[in-house]
């Protein structure tokens, strides 16, 4: 993927005392602008994963409009921001994603998308295969279909591995394959390598998080502690090859540190601009907790990034915590923010999947009753949220809309109206990471 200038790395102004030479300590102040940041377009999706962290499913008519994001578009330019991240939801079901790409290529904003496939027809796979600034990131959660279709619903596999059969065929080499880690297919390792290596693509790997339809699910989906294990050898080993988003940074605690930055870059060098222009710290802290502001207020998405309160005070330095004592804190930095956050576990204490065993502690003596709730559910009406701590296989329901029942509104009900794919899903409406 060819992309243009990159971010400028001009620190915000801090005293002295807060100065540091270490590129950790730089990015901790934060930067002028975001290395990158996430995009979610819509909630509206074909799909209803059952770890979807945005909890997408039906589109909120409050989507930001074309001319809105362009809007944001020319900002990103003038804060030369290296590249966008666009999600959802599923991106390629809004009318004017194709526009909206073109537009930010054109003003030197590079694109990356994730899509579960289902707009990668042949001619679409052409026209990426073209483009020097458009990378694309196709989602698959099992190496076979057995695994990948109990979280991500029936056809979803098929439909994955066509649409990465698209851009093979159409000469669009190393598109990005994103696995999102759980208990089931970390024995799946080598084969998703495989996939990737057959179709000459980069497999990306991320890890699961208690985060929207992600809460209800994380119980019983997030690798045990002997696949922490597992996957930290396997990362070891393959990590030149294999990206990571920074995702596993709380496993680099077994001792050799991991590739990438190792530390929680919300409000710092990333964040999440979601489909009605709320601008959140973090894309898997999707909740009033962690909003910083709106690109709809006066100022945008600059005055935001620079401005607000939330982002300023994650910038400040912190002493580690409860976890500042421990001797690999230099390494995972504590773990993820957002894990910590819906899982009911303090913000400055250990992650819950510490691999030194101290989140497993406190998750055992936290009240589930004060675990908090993500914010805002956009799942299809007929699929009921999972309670948490169920046990048994995990349900997905696609939604079906009642005989005789008048959709609320043509894009809520079928985003995808006028286009049928070749695999079949009951999914009249929809967005998936």
């Amino acid at each position: 993927m060819t992309l243009v200038a990159p971010a400028s790395t001009t620190a915000l102004p801090t005293s002295a005392a807060r100065t540091s030479s270490t590129l950790i300590g730089h990015f901790e102040r934060g930067l002028d602008a975001p290395i990158c940041l996430t995009w979610e377009l819509t909630y509206a999706c074909n799909l209803s994963c059952s770890h979807c962290l945005s909890s997408s499913g039906r589109r909120d008519p409050r989507e930001l409009t074309t001319d809105e994001c362009k809007g944001i578009i020319d900002e990103l330019q003038r804060m030369q921001v290296f590249y966008v991240n666009i999600g959802g939801g599923e991106p390629t079901v809004r009318s004017d994603f194709w526009e909206l790409v073109d537009y930010a290529t054109a003003h030197q904003v590079g694109v990356k998308f994730s899509t579960n496939g289902v707009k990668i027809t042949p001619d679409v796979a052409q026209r990426l295969a073209a483009s020097d600034y458009v990378d694309v990131q196709i989602s698959l959660d099992g190496a076979t279909a057995e695994v990948n279709d109990r979280v991500r619903g029936p056809g979803s596999y098929d439909l994955a591995m066509r649409a990465m059969q698209n851009l093979a065929d159409a000469g669009f080499s190393g598109f990005k394959i994103s696995v999102v880690c759980t208990r089931e297919n970390i024995p799946q390792l080598d084969e998703f390598k495989a996939i990737a290596d057959r179709f000459d693509a980069q497999l990306r790997l991320t890890r699961l998080r208690p985060s929207g339809r992600g809460a209800d699910v994380w119980d019983d989906l997030h690798p045990l502690p002997h696949q922490q294990r597992e996957l930290y050898d396997w990362l070891v080993a393959h990590g030149d090859g294999v990206l990571t988003g920074d995702s596993f940074f709380h496993l680099s605690a077994f001792g050799e540190a991991l590739p990438g930055l190792n530390l929680c870059g919300a409000g710092r060098v990333v964040c999440l601009i979601d489909p009605i222009g709320d601008v959140y710290a973090c894309p898997f802290a999707i909740h009033d907790e962690f909003l910083a502001g709106s690109i709809r207020e006066p100022g945008g998405f600059e005055a935001v990034w620079r401005e607000s309160e939330l982002f300023q005070r994650l910038r400040e330095p912190t002493g580690g915590g409860a976890c500042g004592s421990c001797s690999f804190y230099d390494s995972c930095r504590g773990g993820c923010m957002a894990a910590k956050f819906f899982t009911g576990l303090p913000i400055d204490g250990p992650d819950p999947e510490c691999v030194r065993g101290f989140g497993e502690q406190l998750l055992a003596e936290r009240s589930t009753d004060a675990v908090p709730k993500p914010t805002g559910d956009h799942s299809h009406r007929t699929s009921p949220p999972r309670p948490r701590g169920s046990t048994g296989p995990v349900p997905l329901t696609l939604s079906v809309r009642r005989p005789g029942a008048a959709p609320v509104h043509a894009c809520a009900e079928s985003p995808l109206a006028g286009f049928a794919p070749t695999v079949s899903n009951d999914c009249a409406c929809g967005g998936a990471h």
